[in-house]
């Protein structure tokens, strides 16, 4: 690992992508961006992260905005458990640090939503402390150079890795050595597809190059399978404007939502039940939504209505929705359908 690091600081400093949370060293910035960067695409997190900071440029802005404008600014990323665990942190450094995010990985560690990797990377990048952040890119990077059968998915495997780096990092060098293994796995060391072994600064040293087993690696415990669950889902209008509700407790908690229900009962009766008792039906695209642990098959309806009045909905003009109101990206498409039929 020693001989390694030089190499990569080297080839990082050369080769890192130009990206805009680069560009500072701002912890609130850093943060942001490891929050955003979870689970999602570099470019797809670019103009999120423009826009958000646009809008709430400091820790003290995010901790006292509306849940509707932070939602709405997340639209369509994913997951926003992430950006309220945020918030709520936000909230409790301004109650408990002035504001600031403290220079302490165990204090990062004690924020809502701030975990292992998160902490390390923060810790490392915008403070410059010898804290290693291990992530899936990293993970597969050291398991094909030292031919590692660690399961990936397991915590020992990530705690492992984060000993061993720690063992050889220092403040000066931690950013760069993070940043680069990352950058390794991002664009070298690929995660689908083949991985760009021509030229990798690690070929001569990877154990999985040199004896062709690069397929092998990393480990990854079987997945569970995933609970597919048939809905229907209905873009209601009654000519001018269109229905939300909010969800309840579970998936896409409190966020709001096209109206939809199971597929165990007919469309008229489940139109019935939300008192539309004069909807006009027509077919929309058959859609299917993938979560982590659930598949949505989704039947989508367009219907037009005339009664509206002891209905369970929120009824509002489209364009005040599409301004105001964040949906969750399984209802995007059926939105965008439904909203050119309405035109």
């Amino acid at each position: 690992m020693k001989q390694l690091l030089p190499l990569l600081i080297e080839w990082y400093r050369e080769n890192k992508r130009d990206l805009p949370w680069r560009r500072t060293k701002d912890p609130y910035r850093i943060w942001l961006s490891e929050i955003m960067l979870q689970q999602t695409r570099v470019e797809a997190v670019k103009p999120y992260y423009e826009r958000f900071l646009a809008a709430l440029p400091a820790i003290k802005d995010l901790a006292e905005a509306e849940e509707e404008l932070i939602l709405k600014l997340w639209e369509g990323l994913g997951y926003y458990s992430r950006v309220r665990n945020m918030q709520t942190a936000a909230q409790q450094i301004m109650k408990e640090y002035g504001g600031a995010l403290p220079a302490d990985y165990e204090k990062l560690r004690s924020l809502k939503g701030i975990g292992t990797y998160t902490a390390g990377a923060i810790a490392s990048i915008a403070f410059g402390l010898p804290h290693a952040a291990v992530d899936g890119n990293v993970l597969r990077v050291l398991s094909r150079i030292f031919l590692d059968a660690q399961d990936i998915g397991l915590e020992a495997t990530k705690k492992y890795w984060k000993e061993e780096l720690e063992n050889v990092l220092t403040g000066e060098i931690a950013s760069d050595v993070n940043e680069g293994w990352m950058e390794v796995g991002a664009t070298i060391c690929l995660p689908n597809g083949e991985p760009k072994c021509g030229i990798c600064p690690f070929r001569e040293y990877c154990g999985a190059y040199r004896q062709s087993v690069i397929h092998l690696y990393p480990v990854k415990g079987e997945k569970k399978a995933r609970t597919v669950e048939r809905l229907q889902v209905v873009f209601l209008t009654d000519g001018k404007r269109v229905a939300l509700r909010k969800r309840g407790p579970g998936l896409l908690a409190n966020l709001w939502e096209l109206p939809n229900g199971g597929a165990e009962i007919s469309l008229p009766s489940l139109l019935h039940l939300w008192g539309i008792l004069d909807g006009e039906i027509t077919p929309m695209r058959h859609r299917k939504h993938i979560f982590t642990h659930v598949q949505w098959d989704m039947d989508c309806y367009f219907v037009q209505t005339k009664s509206t009045e002891d209905t369970p909905f929120l009824w509002l003009e489209p364009d005040r929705i599409t301004e105001e109101y964040a949906l969750p990206s399984a209802f995007r498409a059926v939105w965008a359908e439904g909203r050119k039929k309405l035109q």
